[in-house]
């Protein structure tokens, strides 16, 4: 938390000695959501496992606390660096903490009102006076006036609008230091996206190479046979075409891999002229088989963005005291104390002492319903602010049931691919060997290469799609951020403080 110099701690308790309870709701923090699950029905603890690379089988450990590096579990040092790198380059980073250190400026301007306000003015004038001003037919002159005094004002927070002025600007505080939370998960989890889809694409790159190298050689094959009246002109013309198929799908997957490397230059904080992106592929990841998932009742205290909307709600109530005490007297209390003087050699001496003490009350009286309007519109906003963060409860959960599922489904997906491209490489195989002897045409070749070219892609694809949902549950879940201590995050939030948090809701 932050710390106050001692002098505003002690205005602030005189404050709060001479004032009332503050006006407007205090506010309370939204009920959290009474279900214990994410989906309906029972979700398995297990997904379905693959003897290959990637292919390991995810245990779910509900209950379980997710670490606040999640991203090392992939297990690459070449992605630790990168996510290292954009952490500490990235501008909207930079962007989020001079917000945060802006936040906390506001917060401490706004602890001033509740001390005195002194001003000292000091100033020398020489004037010429009309004598009319002080009687018929005395003469004009010419004088000097030296004055210095010490003005010292002070409100009273009689209805605590000022309070609620200083409770809101403190849940915006906390607000931007969710929202910074929530730029560096969204930071973290894109960098890991991005790196894995970067290693798809170069495998798939390279399968659509070693499909190429082979449609190459059969080229090679028939144009022998041709030549040797073996085989047709159109046999050639087929195996011809078949090649450039091939060939006409990998400008797609290298602007694929070029887009994913100008994007990791970006999220590194590097022109794209300037980043080396690394060479990876899906094999240098390890696949995370133990898989920490939040309890429901623990999601709403973890994810960054439901924090940061309850500190918007807070500011909204905070909101309607402001304009509730708006409409109620604020009183005043204004001294002033010092010399003036014509000659500056008499400027001090106790003749030219000069003070005053007044003190003030201020009522609304008719203001053509604008108060009262300005406090309906705050308790609409509030209402609004509760009805957002429900929203972004609801949507909390739905990421965390859709990913829960994906992972199971992912699983088996992988499965089947690898199943289908183990059937459909045995039948390219058989194709082959009969259309080397005749007994095949080459449609039936064309379509058992396009089958094991498209199969092999999709296996890729399912391979990677297994990492990058395990990266958006991390995600989902909120990125165990409170297992972190990272500079301008969110370290006075800790994990007992959450917990302590879930229990007393």
């Amino acid at each position: 938390m932050r710390e106050f110099a001692p002098s505003t701690h002690l205005a602030l308790a005189v404050s709060l000695a001479l004032s009332g309870c503050a006006v407007g709701p205090n506010f309370k923090s939204a009920t959290r959501p009474t279900t214990d699950g994410y989906v309906r029905g029972a979700i398995p603890t297990v997904t379905a496992a693959t003897d290959v690379p990637g292919g390991a089988a995810q245990h779910f450990q509900f209950g379980r606390d997710l670490s606040g590096q999640w991203w090392t579990l992939f297990g690459s040092p070449k992605l630790d660096a990168l996510i290292k790198e954009a952490m500490a380059n990235y501008p909207d980073i930079a962007a989020q903490q001079a917000a945060l250190r802006a936040a906390g400026e506001n917060v401490r301007a706004e602890m001033g009102v509740f001390s005195p306000q002194i001003r000292g003015t000091g100033n020398a004038s020489r004037v010429k006076e009309s004598g009319a001003s002080i009687g018929p037919g005395f003469p004009g002159f010419i004088t000097n006036i030296f004055q210095a005094t010490v003005n010292v004002s002070y409100t009273f927070d009689v209805f605590g609008g000022e309070r609620r002025t200083l409770e809101g600007l403190q849940a915006l505080e906390q607000a931007q230091n969710f929202q910074l939370e929530a730029s560096y998960l969204t930071l973290t989890s894109n960098v890991v996206s991005t790196v894995i889809q970067l290693a798809s694409v170069a495998d798939q790159i390279a399968a659509t190479r070693e499909i190429i190298a082979l449609e190459t050689n059969e080229l090679g094959i028939v144009r022998r046979r041709s030549a040797l009246g073996g085989q047709t002109r159109a046999d050639v013309l087929q195996q011809e075409s078949n090649l450039a198929l091939v060939r006409a799908t990998l400008p797609a997957l290298e602007q694929q891999r070029a887009a994913a490397e100008h994007q990791l230059a970006t999220l590194t904080g590097r022109f794209p002229n300037d980043a080396t992106p690394p060479e990876i592929t899906l094999s240098d990841f390890i696949l995370p088989q133990d898989l920490p998932i939040s309890l429901p009742s623990s999601l709403v205290a973890q994810r960054p963005d439901i924090k940061a909307q309850e500190a918007q709600m807070r500011q909204a109530s905070a909101a309607i005291g402001i304009a509730a005490a708006n409409m109620l007297p604020q009183f005043t209390l204004t001294g002033s104390m010092g010399n003036e003087s014509l000659l500056f050699r008499s400027w001090f001496q106790p003749s030219a002492a000069v003070w005053s003490l007044a003190a003030g009350i201020t009522q609304p009286i008719f203001e053509g319903g604008t108060l009262r309007a300005k406090r309906r519109a705050a308790i609409d906003l509030y209402d609004q602010a509760g009805a957002q963060y429900r929203l972004t409860v609801l949507e909390a959960f739905q990421n965390v049931a859709d990913t829960l599922t994906a992972l199971d489904h992912d699983a088996q997906a992988l499965k089947a691919e690898y199943d289908a491209l183990n059937a459909v490489e045995a039948s390219l195989d058989l194709t082959q060997k009969q259309y080397a002897v005749g007994s095949a045409n080459s449609t039936s070749l064309l379509t058992a290469q396009q089958a094991y070219q498209q199969s092999r892609l999709a296996y890729v694809q399912a391979a990677a799609s297994r990492y990058i949902d395990t990266v958006t549950l991390f995600q989902a879940l909120g990125g165990g951020w409170w297992n972190r201590r990272d500079p301008g995050t969110l370290q006075e939030v800790s994990r007992n403080q959450l917990l302590a948090e879930a229990q007393e809701k």
